[in-house]
Order: structure tokens, then sequence, then C-alpha cells
């Protein structure tokens, strides 16, 4: 595959979420990724089949025995080949394999190592488990997110896991790398998704210091307490979704939706909010969405409608786009961002665990009697 970092060679060690999410962003760009994942057992193996998802698309597999005698002396000469590695354990647990950063830099000091974990390489927290609904919680993020009269709402994944990790973890491995063609050296990123999603949140930190953002849930401009920035449910049980915020987009909404109630006009008195807000969700109330699609989508309404997974493949402008793909009879999101002269390009999902153990090591210089020793004492 071709792409903007195509010649780039990545060793990932198999994980879930965030780092494979890295791993599908570096070879959607054209970076070489070998996955080093789990000698499985039978009992297993269906199990991996299960967890094999679109995030694993673009690597080739080697199934290795991590904790088998010479298992880490393999491992190490594959990364002493590889620009950048990648691995999603707790703090520590690569240094116990044999695998850590002060190794792996010794023997190549040009090798962008990358750390994907939940709270990052220490503090009080380092060592516990957590998931992403945990990681965005003491971020502040979680608990912005929701109405009033609810504990907070747990968005899907993307905030900690795959916004504020495995793009995050992405990111810094793109900026490494570009330090060390002119360094010559390697080094250690610390990817906590509880970093990256505080990062995220910098502007409504910003807005927080200004007091522009109040603490109470659905009670702000892009929480869901201003009326014209939400969803309202239609005739049909389907919903809409309105970003009206601009004084003239707001009126064109109004224009053209006949709303000329004058308490329409005093658009950011906040007291306002709640009664405008229930005008707003009887008058949409009045329409199926196709009806308010077929009046306001492509306007400067700021409008659209709210899709499901298997709408969103079907919408007119996805489709003008190609924004998603199909391989392998699996629809899924193209590679993004786009580029005009070394496109992106998806790969396919490995068909096993370990499809490609024995031509990988060929090609990094293991003789057929080092693969050969190394399947007889099972660490392949």
């Amino acid at each position: 595959m071709a792409g903007p970092l195509h010649g780039i060679r990545v060793i990932e060690m198999a994980g879930l979420g965030p780092g494979p999410f890295c791993g599908m962003m570096l070879a959607d760009m054209g970076a070489e990724v070998i996955c080093i994942e789990r000698k499985p057992t039978t009992a297993q193996s269906e199990f991996d089949k299960m967890k094999r998802t679109v995030t694993d698309r673009g690597r080739r597999s080697i199934a290795l025995d991590i904790k088998k005698e010479g298992a880490a002396d393999l491992a190490l000469r594959l990364i002493d080949t590889a620009d950048v590695l990648i691995e999603g354990f707790r703090p520590g647990v690569m240094e116990r394999l044999g695998l850590g950063p002060d190794l792996c830099l010794a023997r190549n000091p040009r090798l962008v190592y990358g750390r994907m974990t939940g709270w990052g390489q220490h503090g009080p927290l380092a060592q516990s488990a957590g998931h992403d609904i945990n990681y965005i919680a003491i971020s502040g993020v979680l608990g912005a997110m929701g109405y009033a009269d609810r504990p907070p709402t747990p968005p899907l994944h993307l905030v900690g896991d795959m916004g504020g990790g495995g793009m995050m973890l992405a990111f810094g491995i793109v900026c490494a790398l570009l330090e060390a063609k002119s360094s010559g050296l390697g080094q250690v990123i610390d990817a906590a998704i509880s970093d990256g999603t505080a990062s995220l949140a910098s502007m409504y930190y910003g807005m927080r210091a200004k007091k522009q953002w109040s603490e109470q849930r659905a009670d702000n401009l892009l929480d869901g307490g201003a009326p014209f920035y939400g969803c309202y449910e239609c005739s049909d049980g389907r919903h809409i979704a309105i970003g009206s915020i601009e004084p003239q987009f707001y009126r064109l909404l109004l224009d053209l939706c006949g709303l000329d109630d004058p308490a329409f006009t005093d658009q950011w008195n906040k007291p306002a909010w709640p009664r405008l807000q229930e005008k707003l969700r009887k008058a949409f109330l009045l329409r199926s969405q196709e009806e308010w699609r077929a009046l306001l989508e492509g306007t400067d309404a700021c409008f659209a409608p709210v899709l499901d997974f298997d709408q969103a493949l079907e919408h007119p402008h996805h489709q003008a786009r190609n924004t998603f793909i199909n391989i392998d009879g699996i629809p899924q999101p193209a590679p993004a961002p786009r580029f005009s002269r070394t496109p992106g390009s998806a790969g396919r999902l490995p068909e096993s665990v370990g499809q490609h153990t024995s031509e990988v090591l060929f090609e990094a210089g293991f003789s057929e009697a080092e693969v050969a020793d190394f399947s007889a004492a099972d660490i392949i």
C-alpha cells in the first residue's frame, strides 16, 4: 500500500481498543504494521475470530508465546527492524517481558516507542484497571454530558479510547518520527487516555475561565441546553439535529420552518431557553424526518437527520465522497483524512492469528532452521 507513511515499519503488540485503532490509522496511511499476537490455544481461537474488528485491518499477524524462553529475543530482533513500537499493557509489563524501552532503544536508537494506557505510566492510578468511562470521568468530560435531572450519560467510547487515546498516540508517533529525522534519535511516548481526553476538552476549560460555561448539564450552548442546538423528535419517531447557532442561520431556520412567534426573536435570552425548546419540540413533531429533510437539508439552517449506522452508509453525501468502503463484505469507514498526492488505502483483516508468522520472520532475516526451531519449541 502507498500513502504518506509508506516506508515506516510498525511493530504492534496486540491489544484492544485505542492501540489497534492507532495501528489502523498508521496502516491506512501506508505504514507497514506487523501485529505480534498471543499464540492461541484451541479454545481461544474462536474467541480471537470473534474479537476481530475493522480496526484490525491492514496488518500482518504473527503468533508468539511471548512468555516462552527465547520468545523475547525473537521479538527484540523484529523490533530492531522497526521505526515504531506500539504497546498497550499496564506500566511495567513490557519491562518484565524483557521488552522495555531502555533495552529496545539501546538496540535501536531511532525507535519511537509508543505506550498506550488509560492512566499513564506514573501516578496514583497507573496500576489500576479502567475503561473509557473511567478515564473521561476524571477528565471533567463525562460530568458535562447528559440531562440535567439524570446521572451523566456515557457516550460511545470515542471521546476517551479513540480520540483521547488512539488518535493522540498516532499524533505523538508521527511527531516523534518527524523529530527523529533531524536528531537521529527515537523516544518514548506516554499516551494516557486521561491526559488526551483532558486535552480534547481544552475549549471548555477556556469557556469556564471566561464564565461562559456552567457546571449544570444541559444548561449550556453546546450540551443541549440551547434550543437552537440539539436533537428533536419527528412525527415518525425519528430525530433531527439542529445547530443554528449564528444569528443568520437561526433566522433562516425560523423562516424555513414558518416559526413567526415573537418569542423566538430573543435567541440569547438564556432564561427563555426552556420555553423556546418546548415550542420547537412541538413544532418538529408536526412532520416526519423525511419531510424536514426535504425542507431543511442542504440549507444554511445547520440541519441534519439523525441516522443509524445502516442509514449513514446510504446518505447521499457519504455516497458522493465514498466515506464508507466495503472490504470482504464488511462496510466500514474509509481512511481519513484525505491526501491529494499520497492517499491512504485500507487493507484487509488478517484471516487468522499468526497467518504471516513465517513470512515476516524470513523477511526479517531469520533462517529456515531458526524458524523450524521456534516452531519445535512451541514459541510460534
